[in-house]
């Protein structure tokens, strides 16, 4: 069995959860990866048979999207060419975390694409929606990556398509402490902006990742890093409470280590509205902006702020398992004394 696994590269959430189902895949069928877009620090520790430029947005540096150089760095033609020469056909299974070659290249050639990202759980109807209507942010999710079937993640479970976060066997596997300082993660802020806001806290630590600065250096009691996986997971698993954009997999980490969390979604960036209304829903905090008009409610969650309390159990093997059992037409069952897995 042949299996393409399709991996957006805007951001670093879709590369983390690869991490945790290629392997999976890898036991059962022999797995190609495509890889698109260009805004992901975190790499991948297998070959990558198909890069790709894809579409996606650039962070900007003032809390959104850099409209600009979303338009430069994206093309019409391009997108279309890789779209009609990625050769899906040749696959018994194609998969896709919400990237976009893969599933309108499938959809194209009436070929089966199988969904499996965040971006799908929030547009299921038990998904809470943003107070603030936005049609075109709607639509552009709905078909950004249109797939025949799709199974979603979400901060809590929405019915049987739609479970609890993949998290990273490395944060599944640590002990969370408590060493004092705050883990800050704002892609979509500069440096500047941050700091302004955070230096307002001189008695608090902060351990800022920034995507903006390649080197590391600090101001006062602020210290700024360059995004690194592992130096970013060791500052999370022992914070105190973790102050990120309203992504998935970060703030999703944050609350499975039972850290309190604060989130700011980014403006214009329908998706992370969408997880603000869920977080807000669950009791996690969230503030608009890096202004003052935010301020009375940071300053509210880091002096009284609680831990919100949820639990979430690895379901990603069963999750892949019902696609590969529907893909294949066999039933996969695990023998606890020879510890494998046969398909039959």
């Amino acid at each position: 069995m042949r299996i393409l696994y399709a991996i957006q590269g805007t951001g670093n959430g879709h590369t983390a959860r690869a991490r945790e189902v290629v392997p999976i895949l890898q036991e059962y069928a022999d797995v190609d990866l495509l890889l698109s877009g260009n805004q992901c620090e975190l790499t991948l520790p297998w070959p990558v048979k198909y890069r790709l430029s894809g579409m996606g947005f650039v962070f900007g540096k003032t809390g959104g999207i850099d409209y600009k150089k979303t338009m430069a760095t994206n093309s019409i033609l391009r997108f279309f060419r890789e779209v009609m020469t990625l050769p899906v056909h040749e696959y018994d299974l194609v998969i896709s975390d919400f990237e976009p070659v893969t599933a309108w290249a499938c959809k194209l050639r009436g070929k089966k694409c199988i969904g499996i990202s965040h971006q799908s759980a929030i547009l299921h109807h038990k998904s809470p929606m943003p107070e603030k209507k936005d049609f075109m942010g709607k639509l552009i999710l709905k078909y950004y990556a249109p797939v025949s079937k799709a199974f979603g993640f979400h901060f809590k479970a929405l019915g049987s398509s739609v479970t609890t976060p993949v998290i990273r066997r490395d944060v599944r596997n640590s002990t969370p402490v408590n060493a004092g300082h705050y883990t800050v993660y704002l892609p979509a802020y500069d440096d500047l902006r941050i700091i302004q806001f955070l230096a307002r806290f001189p008695e608090h630590k902060w351990e800022v990742f920034s995507k903006h600065s390649k080197n590391p250096y600090s101001f006062q009691n602020i210290k700024i890093r360059p995004v690194e996986q592992q130096a970013f997971t060791e500052s999370m698993v022992r914070s105190r409470g973790v102050f990120c954009t309203a992504g998935f997999e970060t703030p999703a980490e944050a609350l499975f280590l039972k850290k309190k969390l604060c989130v700011i979604p980014m403006r214009g960036q329908f998706e992370q509205q969408c997880n603000a209304a869920m977080l807000g829903t669950m009791g996690v905090p969230v503030i608009e902006n890096l202004k003052e008009g935010s301020m009375a409610a940071f300053t509210e969650w880091l002096y009284a702020g609680k831990v919100v309390d949820v639990q979430y159990p690895d379901n990603t093997r069963r999750v892949l398992e019902r696609i590969i059992e529907e893909a294949s037409g066999y039933h996969i069952e695990y023998f606890p004394m020879a510890g494998a897995y046969l398909m039959r």
